[in-house]
């Protein structure tokens, strides 16, 4: 079975229902990384959206 790549924003800002998910981990990344800077104003690398908001589902 494949596995996805999956950003739930709720769990981290409970006013946000952003959810993305993929089976492209660059593609979970690249769209987090955007809502992150758009939505919050916050940047990340890729390695704190990797172990610090992706959960592997």
């Amino acid at each position: 079975m494949t596995r996805a790549h999956k950003l739930d924003c709720e769990s981290a800002a409970a006013d946000c229902r952003f959810i993305v998910q993929s089976e492209d981990e660059a593609e979970a990344i690249e769209l987090a990384r955007r809502h992150m800077q758009n939505v919050h104003g916050r940047e990340y690398n890729d390695e704190e959206l990797r172990t610090e908001h992706l959960q592997v589902v």
